[in-house]
């Protein structure tokens, strides 16, 4: 813990990543939320489902496109402009009654929108720790964004659930303008600059790394959305049952992240990961009772936060540094577009099958991805002994004076 707290202590590190979370805690809060209260506006799992794949589209879109913009104009520019917009686009849904196509229309715009902060903040961290410290620097931002996907999820059922689904999107839409003014006012946007990257859009999604990470990246969070749905699901919408478990399961999160953040990285250890995530859920699905989902949760727990820092680090090794806000936009997106479509499609196997089918997607997603990370476990670089920097480019990295 020591090191975290030396991190933590490093000039701006605390501040930025403080902003950041912040600024990304909605991408843990949209899903459900849109879940919680499509279905309540139309009375369809289905319907709600539609509207999460229409976000998906968006963010798949926009997510490599506007961290590419990044480099050409500036990160300042590009994040002030979408965390407008899309806050624009989010509170029409939670606030205008309207036909499912409408809403779907409106949330394909908050997903072209949709704010690359992750993209921006892990282009910088390299900029702000020496190369020791980088990959435990990974990890702990493993760790928040475990309190996003998973965290997130928990205040944004307990706030539909005791007050009202409006606000809960309201509340999303809150924490995405403050945090996102809070991160865009940050010093550290104004000293780095990212460079033009040389390649064409979207080769860097051609390198085996990237793409295994974004491949991974979906298919583990959507995993975690589908179970989410499960959880609300099995315990309803008017007690924190639902809210409880899912805490529980953040908490075992963030004990692997921390626990394990300074395990070095094998080629095998994405795949070590994922299964302890599989095995994990595999257990939950069998009974859906309270204490049972509260100690089987945390199992897989364990693996989560674990197996997003291997992807985060072994993304830095692999690319230069110009091509890494794209790279983390591919990521990003992949991750975004599973949280969306393991909702919609456990919403589906919901209205069909009932609570149950919802943990059997997502068991069947983190299996998958076990499955991927082990037979592209050549791609995943052995970083026992080395850090995880970026790739220097041949031509220097500008540092602009705040």
């Amino acid at each position: 813990m020591s090191s975290y707290v030396s991190l933590l202590r490093s000039p701006g590190v605390g501040r930025i990543m403080g902003a950041q979370l912040t600024a990304r805690f909605p991408s843990g809060m949209l899903s459900l939320g849109f879940l919680l209260h499509i279905e309540k506006t139309t009375g369809s799992y289905g319907a709600a489902g539609l509207v999460l794949a229409a976000l998906s589209i968006g963010q798949a879109v926009s997510g490599p496109l506007t961290s590419r913009l990044m480099g050409v104009v500036g990160m300042r520019p590009v994040l002030i402009v979408t965390t407008l917009a899309c806050s624009v686009a989010i509170t029409e849904i939670a606030l205008v009654e309207q036909p499912v196509p409408i809403s779907m229309i409106v949330a394909l715009i908050a997903g072209l929108t949709y704010p690359p902060v992750q993209p921006a903040v892990r282009t910088i961290y390299p900029k702000m720790v020496n190369s020791r410290q980088l990959t435990p620097l990974f990890s702990l931002d493993a760790s928040a964004q475990e309190l996003i996907w998973v965290g997130g999820p928990v205040l944004v059922t307990f706030v539909a659930t005791q007050i009202g689904t409006v606000w809960g999107i309201l509340l999303s839409v809150a924490m995405l303008l403050g945090g996102g003014i809070w991160f865009i006012s940050s010093p550290e946007l104004g000293r780095v600059r990212i460079p033009r990257s040389k390649r064409r859009f979207g080769v860097v999604l051609t390198r085996p790394t990237v793409l295994l990470g974004t491949i991974v990246g979906f298919l583990l969070v959507g995993s975690c959305a589908a179970i989410e749905a499960g959880v609300v699901s099995t315990f309803g919408d008017h007690g924190p049952e639902a809210g409880i478990i899912l805490a529980i399961w953040s908490i075992g999160s963030l004990v692997g992240g921390l626990a394990f953040g300074h395990t070095p990285i094998s080629p095998w250890a994405l795949a070590r990961r994922m299964a302890i995530v599989t095995v994990g859920l595999a257990a939950a699905a069998f009974m859906l009772d309270f204490w049972w989902l509260a100690v089987t949760l945390v199992i897989s727990g364990l693996g989560l936060a674990p197996a997003l820092a291997v992807i985060f680090a072994m993304t830095a090794a692999s690319v230069k540094f110009s091509d890494t806000a794209e790279a983390y936009g591919w990521i990003g997106t992949g991750q975004l577009i599973g949280a969306a479509i393991g909702s919609a499609v456990a919403g589906f196997v919901i209205d069909g099958q009932g609570a149950g089918g919802a943990f059997w997607v997502a068991v069947g997603l983190a299996a998958l991805g076990a499955l991927v990370a082990l037979l592209g476990r050549q791609w995943v670089p052995d970083l026992r002994g080395r850090d995880a920097s970026p790739l220097p480019d041949t031509d220097s990295v500008p540092i602009q004076p705040s």
